[in-house]
């Protein structure tokens, strides 16, 4: 096969380099093209799969825009190391009352927004105040429940008051990013989504915003200025996230040098170990694939049917034969380092799929993100078949998908998801939501409901899979995310 002319030039537009620079003549002939990686210099281009969503750490769920909100553009209080210990960031410490009701925050002095503004507690303050109000639409509402006030006495001191004592400090403080309030606290609560700073957004991390070009790419330049206390300048000029979302085209142009990292298909990481200009890169995920059951029409609103759905899954024909092993079966909410709650990898309780081909018939329609060929999803169709399910595949952009799965009318039967967990199983609730439940107060009871109606059937636990070129080093992904380290990271030529 020979890719044609516009996969070099659907990537390289991206940073600069005329399409014709690097001509890709088929996959296994592309190795040797280094023109467009040498020029970059320490730019850096990450692949991501669909647009980020939103930078707005306040409104989105997109993982790898998380992960930009708080690794990139902008700084949380704490932060986790690769032992996932909480770690001083923006807070440079912390002192928890007697009764573990009041945690109070020292900021790192000093630190300025990208427009010169200072970084104080009152942006912290904003920040989580608007999380909390229901007119914003942040994702993780739950997580905040048990914060029942805050307070900044100073700009450097900021209190929380919780109703209740809290075992360690909330592992949703690692994950939402300062916002500066001096730039959005004129914005209703409920048009958060319509404000001007989503746009052209104004940050304190380690990198500045540079260019947004929708469905094409995010541009970011290291900030010169970023404090040593936060661990100093970035050792890069620039990070470029890149919108390639075909698996082809982001081999290709890995291959070709256009791309500095890409998520690659399991099945192709033989073929990027070939290159001895790349590597592949494969590292532990807290992020669980599930089928989300819409339980508020047929036939999912029938307990039986999502029962019987689960029962065809074959996880470990998933793991073996589209994951080509780069995952682990689970059947139960997935915690940090570890399998399903259920704490194994084989065959599930009551997993009995022999008995359901005789059932009466059962069809739907299953959602799921892309435009490819849609592996997974054909497997699942196969398996369905067999116990007598029949399933339609729709792939929908990114934003059409979030809008019907998520969105305020839910018009859908069944979706494939990719969900990222967290240390507090703070994702369950949301999920729940989705799939037309109304959460339990606490995550146990949560679990419960998950286990007892069925409404999300998971999947596996994934492993990333990335293609690097190995003129990048000192990268380091693990269960944080794959730009956990992006401020380290350097170029060698």
């Amino acid at each position: 096969m020979t890719p044609p002319l516009h996969i070099s030039a659907r990537v390289s537009h991206l940073w600069g380099v005329s399409p014709r620079s690097c001509l890709i003549a088929g996959l296994m002939a592309i190795a040797s093209c280094r023109a467009a990686a040498t020029s970059r210099g320490s730019t850096v281009v990450f692949a991501s799969g669909a647009d980020l969503q939103s930078i707005n750490p306040l409104l989105t769920v997109h993982p790898l825009a998380r992960q930009v909100q708080r690794y990139v553009l902008l700084t949380t209080l704490v932060r986790y190391d690769s032992a996932l210990t909480v770690q001083p960031y923006l807070a440079r410490s912390w002192t928890w009352s007697q009764d573990h009701r009041e945690l109070q925050f020292h900021l790192v002095p000093g630190v300025l927004w990208h427009d010169g503004a200072p970084t104080t507690a009152h942006d912290v303050q904003w920040t989580l105040e608007a999380a909390q109000d229901p007119r914003t639409g942040y994702p993780r509402l739950t997580d905040l429940e048990a914060l029942e006030k805050l307070e900044a006495p100073d700009d450097s001191t900021v209190v929380l008051h919780f109703s209740t004592p809290q075992g360690s400090i909330p592992d949703v403080l690692t994950d939402l990013a300062i916002l500066p309030r001096h730039l959005l606290d004129s914005v209703p609560l409920d048009r958060m989504r319509q404000a001007a700073w989503n746009q052209h957004p104004v940050g304190n991390g380690p990198f500045r915003f540079v260019a947004h070009e929708a469905n094409r790419k995010w541009v970011f330049a290291a900030d010169s200025a970023f404090p040593a206390a936060l661990g100093g300048p970035p050792k890069l000029s620039r990070l470029v996230v890149a919108i390639v979302d075909e698996p082809m085209t982001k081999l290709a142009a890995l291959a070709a040098g256009e791309l500095d990292f890409a998520g690659i298909q399991p099945a192709h990481a033989e073929f990027v170990r070939r290159n001895p200009r790349l590597a592949v890169y494969d590292y532990p995920l807290l992020f669980s694939y599930v089928l989300v059951l819409n339980t508020r029409m047929p036939p999912f609103s029938d307990l039986a049917a999502r029962t019987r759905v689960a029962q065809a899954v074959d996880r470990q024909e998933i793991v073996d034969g589209y994951l080509f092993g780069f995952g682990t079966p689970v059947w139960r909410a997935v915690r940090a380092g570890g399998a399903g709650e259920q704490g194994k990898t084989g065959t599930a309780p009551n997993d009995d799929r022999s008995a359901r081909s005789d059932a009466s018939p059962l069809s739907f329609e299953l959602l799921t993100v892309g435009s490819g060929e849609a592996a997974l999803e054909q497997l699942l169709q196969h398996q369905f078949e067999r116990q007598g399910i029949s399933i339609s595949i729709r792939q929908l952009e990114l934003s059409a998908f979030l809008d019907r799965v998520q969105g305020p009318s839910h018009q859908y039967q069944a979706a494939v998801m990719g969900v990222p967990g967290d240390l507090a199983l703070g994702y369950l609730a949301p999920l729940l939501r989705t799939a037309g439940f109304t959460p339990a107060a606490d995550t146990t009871e949560q679990l419960k409901q998950l286990a007892d109606s069925t409404p999300v059937v998971f999947l596996y636990q994934a492993r990333g899979v990335q293609g690097m070129n190995r003129r990048v080093h000192d990268v380091r992904m693990d269960q944080r995310g794959e730009l956990a380290t992006v401020a380290r990271w350097t170029v060698v030529q």
